[in-house]
């Protein structure tokens, strides 16, 4: 794995970011009424996962910290993917969009369980 410095770096970070604009641009349709529910749940939780990947970047000097801050980015990436189904479900998007960003955070939740279980080559470059 080629070492990277900043947690912008990583690949998973900004398909994270990616995802969370989309989300942003696509909930400016949704009805005036889910602005307090649906529409703030789905910004929410879809930014959170770039959060919670930066988060869990700067405590990777403790291994179990690293891998709990992953986890919490993954749980998010699932509220996600749940708002999505939502928004799906009320025909506030396409179901191809939906299943375009569904399949997006499935991939973010791969490459998350992928870092937990390499945590240690994470981990290991600050101990140096």
């Amino acid at each position: 794995m080629e070492y990277v410095k900043n947690f912008g770096d990583l690949h998973v970070y900004k398909l994270s970011r990616d995802i969370s604009k989309i989300i942003f641009e696509t909930s400016k349709t949704f009805p005036r009424e889910e602005t307090y529910s649906l529409t703030d749940q789905i910004r929410r939780s879809s930014r959170s996962v770039g959060a919670q990947i930066a988060e869990s970047w700067a405590k990777r000097k403790y291994e179990r910290h690293f891998i709990s801050k992953l986890t919490d980015a993954d749980g998010e990436q699932m509220e996600t993917q749940h708002w999505l189904e939502v928004a799906r479900d009320c025909s506030y998007i396409s179901p191809d969009l939906a299943q375009d960003l569904l399949d997006q955070c499935r991939h973010v939740g791969k490459m998350l369980n992928s870092m937990i279980a390499k945590s240690a080559v994470f981990c290991q470059t600050v101990r140096r």
